[in-house]
């Protein structure tokens, strides 16, 4: 058995630089200064005899070993956090840290409402948010990064453990002045491909609104340039296009002051499922069971 063996921290940092390829970005998502992340990176490539990391001016490029390195690193790290669950889930029920990534089609309009009755009720929680899109969000609970994370499905998740919050309608949003006065339900061949504005990539919002229009041509067609819900309303008001939007998003007000006017989509499947979902086996599943039941009550 080896004398000595990676720390925990050494593992954090090297992780941290493959995942932002540049030392400065990997410190700050550390909370450590630079030149602390460069130190723990090289004692753990003399600690282990080997160059995991090739450095240069502009260009920070892992070594095959290193890649390896950092993928047991992910497993090792994961495990770690469960450990630390393990003990947490033994104290009282939603009390302590608690790391819950949320999607950007979500977070501003239900967070709002459910954060304060819940910094009431548990003032022994301490929720971190990290507002994430759907992939990175994924990416960041399987790395452990996040404990759980709160979206939209149906959205290719892995091997996850959810709960269902609640059911959230789409709804298509056009211009007041729209000259073909839209009925009350809107049906998908009534979308207009040119005019169709969506949320960039990375957002499952998109393929949420697209699996459920089942018109192949709007995906070929429709402009995928937004970055937020209320850059596309803007976008709307200005009569640049029409949009799709969460019923979540209308409740919330996200058309106030606007002259737009959204209507529900009349097809199948015309509502994403919100759901949050942890890593499968985590012995923290009964906590956010007891979560996702205060999320429930909105």
């Amino acid at each position: 058995m080896s004398t000595y063996l990676p720390t925990i921290k050494q593992l954090q940092y090297l992780v941290a630089l493959h995942e932002h390829g540049h030392f400065g970005r990997a410190a700050d998502a550390c909370f450590v200064s630079q030149s602390t992340l460069s130190a723990g990176i090289r004692e753990l490539e003399s600690l282990l005899g080997v160059t995991l990391v090739e450095r240069s001016r502009r260009v920070v490029r892992f070594t095959p070993l290193g890649n390896a390195v950092v993928s047991k690193a992910h497993r090792l790290l994961r495990e770690a956090e469960e450990l630390s669950d393990l003990v947490q889930a033994s104290g009282k029920p939603l009390s302590g840290e608690l790391r819950m990534s949320v999607i950007p089609t979500i977070a501003p309009f239900l967070l709002p409402k459910i954060l304060p009755r819940l910094r009431k009720e548990r003032p022994n929680l301490k929720l971190f948010l990290r507002e994430e899109t759907s992939d990175h969000a994924v990416e960041s609970l399987h790395h452990g990064r996040a404990d759980c994370v709160l979206l939209a499905l149906p959205f290719a998740t892995g091997d996850v453990d959810s709960e269902h919050i609640a059911d959230d309608r789409l709804f298509v949003a056009f211009p007041q002045n729209d000259p073909r006065d839209p009925p009350d339900l809107i049906p998908p061949a009534m979308i207009d491909e040119g005019r169709l504005l969506l949320l960039e990539d990375g957002h499952c919002l998109k393929e949420h609104a697209l699996a459920a229009c089942n018109r192949p041509e709007l995906r070929a067609s429709a402009t995928m340039i937004g970055t937020s819900l209320h850059t596309l309303v803007q976008m709307v008001d200005n009569g640049l296009g029409l949009t799709m939007l969460p019923e979540m998003a209308i409740e919330a007000g996200i058309l106030n002051g606007t002259h737009v006017i959204a209507r529900p989509l009349k097809a199948q499947n015309a509502s994403r499922e919100i759901a949050l979902v942890w890593r499968k086996n985590s012995p923290r599943a009964d906590e956010f069971r007891l979560l996702a039941q205060e999320l429930r009550q909105g």
